[in-house]
């Protein structure tokens, strides 16, 4: 490899001793150049010093979504803008997007995780990589795209959209590695098979695929249908983008951080406290390698948790469980949390039905009440309307039993829920309305 993978196999102490060392620099960065975390820091009554250990990450304030948005757009950058070579964006569907930069090393940085990345998901120098994943301001296109350069891999750089002339592309050029969305990854198999095309003849071998949560159900599923390898990545802008975390495809069980240039915490999103390996709470990320827009203590949002168990693969850095969903996602139903992907746990195990679904919820009087629209399998179509109400009621007493809340389940025609060619829209939530 073109890269050095020694931190990826460092001994936790050394892993350790490599992160306290940068994070201490970080601090002591963001104290003298951004006003927010001065700020921020005199309000918890701390400075930089006062940061000994690892342990002592804790006493630092969280940064949250919002935060980011108050100081928009460039208020949390820690370089003059002369220095910032990139600028990214999220959406801002639910207010001002969050604007993230990077100097020309933090570039180079980003790409080396994007390189390592692609390595521990099945890629190699000689690898044609098809990259599904939107270019633009969403992080997701150019940071597989400069990731596959660094690693000395193909690109073929097709971005979203356009999905019968990508099937075209897939055939003709023969690209060895998928990445993109994996609802995008089952549309494009479902146009594929209406096309005439067998994924399983292609030429893929892996595929490396995030930006949205999934389930174990829907991995199995793009596997058996595309007949790949299917790896979980994990990424958000306002840390880098893509390569934060990844599955090795060799074990394919949870996701190794790459603890060099970022610190994992876990905490209870309702009392704050830091949790140890093992249990289950929201997903905070210190990075400490980052020049132009360092995060410190940044509450994702996402709930997993975190193990130090070794791998297969030799990798010593922690694992983060697959995401199972976002505190900002959670739906409670007459008082039951409910995740999107607990509910697409559930759908998977029924074979009459497709991995294309909605979940809307509506509010009559002062009950919650909620629909999961799926679709049915076009095999199953044509079923008579008794068969069809007996799936539905067995579909609707699953989710009852595993997940203890009440669904009306409407099973919809084939094709009829649109697809997306980024994240899919699983929630349509009328209360909010």
């Amino acid at each position: 490899m073109i890269y050095n993978i020694e931190y990826e196999t460092m001994p936790r102490e050394a892993i350790e001793a490599i992160q306290l060392k940068r994070l201490k620099a970080t601090l002591d960065n963001v104290y003298a150049t951004v006003p927010f975390y001065k700020e921020k820091f005199k309000e918890a009554g701390m400075e930089p010093s006062d940061i000994k250990t690892l342990k002592d990450l804790s006493k630092v304030p969280f940064t949250v979504k919002q935060d980011l948005r108050d100081n928009y757009p460039y208020g949390m950058f820690a370089v003059p803008m002369n220095n910032v070579v990139r600028i990214h964006a999220s959406s801002g569907t639910t207010g001002s997007p969050t604007v993230v930069g990077y100097t020309k090393r933090d570039i180079k940085t980003w790409s080396e995780l994007m390189a390592r990345s692609l390595a521990a998901g099945g890629a190699t120098p000689g690898d044609i990589i098809h990259n599904a994943y939107g270019y633009g301001l969403f992080t997701g296109g150019l940071g597989v795209h400069y990731g596959a350069e660094e690693l000395g891999a193909s690109v073929i750089p097709v971005s979203g959209g356009n999905t019968k002339r990508q099937i075209v592309i897939m055939k003709d050029f023969g690209p060895t590695i998928l990445t993109a969305t994996p609802s995008y990854t089952l549309h494009l198999a479902e146009v594929a098979n209406d096309m005439g095309i067998d994924f399983k003849d292609l030429n893929f071998k892996f595929g490396i695929f995030g930006a949205e949560p999934w389930s174990e159900t829907m991995r199995q599923d793009i596997q058996n249908k595309l007949g790949i390898t299917a790896c979980d990545i994990y990424g958000l802008s306002e840390v880098m983008g893509p390569g934060v975390a990844i599955e090795c495809f060799e074990a394919q069980k949870g996701l190794h951080v790459f603890e060099d240039h970022f610190i994992a915490e876990i905490i209870d999103p309702e009392t704050e406290e830091v949790l140890p390996y093992g249990e289950m709470g929201e997903l905070v990320f210190t990075s400490i390698t980052k020049e132009a827009f360092p995060i410190i203590r940044y509450r994702t949002r996402d709930i997993t948790s975190l193990s130090v168990e070794p791998c297969i693969c030799g990798r010593t850095h922690v694992r983060m469980n697959k995401v199972s969903g976002r505190t900002d996602d959670m739906l409670i139903i007459r008082g039951v949390n409910v995740f999107p992907s607990q509910i697409e746990s559930v759908l998977m195990k029924s074979n009459e039905i497709a991995p294309h679904y909605q979940l809307i919820v509506d509010r009559e009087g002062n009950l919650d009440n909620l629909t999961v629209k799926v679709e049915i399998d076009e095999a199953h179509f044509a079923d008579e309307v008794k068969q069809l109400q007996n799936l539905s009621n067995k579909i609707s007493h699953n989710i009852k039993e595993y997940l203890g809340v009440s669904a009306k389940v409407k099973l919809v025609e084939p094709k009829s829920i649109a697809r997306s060619e980024g994240k899919a829209v699983r929630v349509i939530d009328n209360r909010k309305l």
